[in-house]
């Protein structure tokens, strides 16, 4: 296989763990986008949020709040956001993983989403809750 992200976890790769248990691995991000950006990776490879198991999913998440709290009593930042990207156009690695990524005041990171408020009426909104519930399994 040619993921990063397995030969990281069969030591081809070098990486700065973090954090290790028997499902998940967690190691500092080589970009450091802000001091303290850190990845979460299941070490079962799946390659997306659509091939996680609810199982993995919890195991993954279930370490999650032990980081965060970690990176705020070690670097005091003023926020921190858990970005997750899947498929087109972002997610670049195709191991599922999240990023914990500290903020911090004039950090130059921008992570941002249109607001679109006031410009979807009550029945799109109605047609787009009727079709999420009918394809939830």
């Amino acid at each position: 296989m040619d993921c990063i992200f397995c030969k990281i976890l069969q030591g081809e790769i070098p990486s700065y763990k973090i954090y290790e248990d028997d499902y998940v691995y967690a190691f500092l991000d080589i970009t450091q986008g802000t001091k303290g950006h850190t990845l979460v990776i299941p070490k079962e490879h799946v390659e997306n949020i659509y091939d996680l198991t609810e199982e993995l999913a919890e195991n993954i998440f279930r370490v999650i709040p032990k980081l965060a709290k970690a990176l705020k009593t070690s670097f005091n930042p003023i926020g921190l956001n858990i970005v997750n990207n899947n498929d087109k156009p972002l997610q670049s690695v195709f191991h599922f993983h999240l990023h914990l990524i500290p903020r911090y005041e004039n950090d130059g990171m921008e992570l941002s989403t249109i607001n679109n408020y006031g410009k979807t009426s009550d029945k799109s909104f109605k047609d787009i809750v009727k079709t999420i519930k009918k394809n939830i399994r």
